[in-house]
């Protein structure tokens, strides 16, 4: 089992991994062993996320989330595979904590009656600066 936090953790076999070849700088290294890490992960059918969390991570995931509700975390970082590994699902977990997170709601306020006042007066000041300038003596306008 792979803990995210005290209430929620993953089984290893809902976790797949898919070795690719790196892009990028490595020289031989890349050309020759798959460093790179696919990890895929099914939002949409985990049987470890609460249902809030998972709708949360579907928005959070954005465009790593396939049509399927797939969540695929490309880590290509490092030279070793391992390194990938670890990177790939630190990520993973940091997104599922991320919508373990539930803002509070927000409650409505309304201006104070002294920021109100700025305001008219800023609008005021604005509009005389410019009725001045509409105005002003030798404007060849």
């Amino acid at each position: 089992m792979i803990r995210v936090n005290a209430r929620i953790a993953l089984h290893e076999s809902e976790i797949r991994e898919d070795f690719v070849r790196a892009s990028g700088p490595g020289g031989q290294n890349v050309n020759k062993v798959s460093t790179a890490v696919q990890l895929r992960f099914d939002v949409a059918r985990s049987p470890s996320l609460p249902e809030p969390v998972r709708a949360r991570l579907m928005v959070l995931a954005g465009r790593r989330l396939t049509h399927d509700g797939v969540l695929v975390i490309e880590a290509e970082r490092y030279r070793s595979q391992r390194r990938n590994r670890d990177d790939a699902l630190e990520r993973l977990l940091a997104l599922i904590r991320e919508a373990c997170e539930v803002d509070p709601p927000r409650r409505p306020t309304r201006p104070t009656r002294a920021s109100q006042k700025r305001r008219l007066d800023s609008k005021q000041r604005h509009g005389e600066t410019k009725r001045l300038r509409a105005t002003k003596p030798g404007a060849d306008s």
